[in-house]
């Protein structure tokens, strides 16, 4: 198992993951398997989606704020129930599969690391498995 450190700079950001997930597959050499990926945080997710426009995930952190705002008389003490929230719906890991000693994604798609209680410094776990 590997690791991926990402340093978010906004209370919500989405970073692109792509290479560095990509590196760590050619790294280990598997042309042939199943990455899985997993974040050990409460307040932050994992997704796939559009990596070719960054307005796409400007227009996602738009709507999620909208949806779920960060004051709405929640009861955590912390004020952070709003990124508790958000990563319960994008959810803390992902399956996906190499192929060619890469990842087989479509072709606009990209994997990211969902922050929504930053500005911090993460981690994200990789497990390439072959077969």
């Amino acid at each position: 198992m590997q690791s991926i450190e990402v340093y978010s700079k906004e209370r919500t950001q989405m970073v692109d993951i792509t290479a560095k997930v990509e590196q760590i597959i050619k790294g280990i050499g598997i042309k042939e398997g199943i990455c899985y990926l997993y974040t050990p945080h409460t307040t932050a997710g994992l997704t796939i989606n559009e990596n070719a426009d960054p307005t796409v995930t400007a227009d996602i952190l738009a709507e999620l704020n909208k949806l779920i705002p960060f004051s709405d008389g929640y009861r955590h003490s912390e004020g952070n129930s709003a990124a508790h929230i958000k990563s319960s719906l994008t959810g803390a890991s992902l399956l996906l599969f190499v192929s060619g000693g890469r990842l087989l994604l479509g072709t606009w798609q990209g994997v990211y690391f969902c922050e929504f209680d930053g500005p911090r410094q993460r981690k994200v776990l990789v497990k390439v498995v072959e077969g």
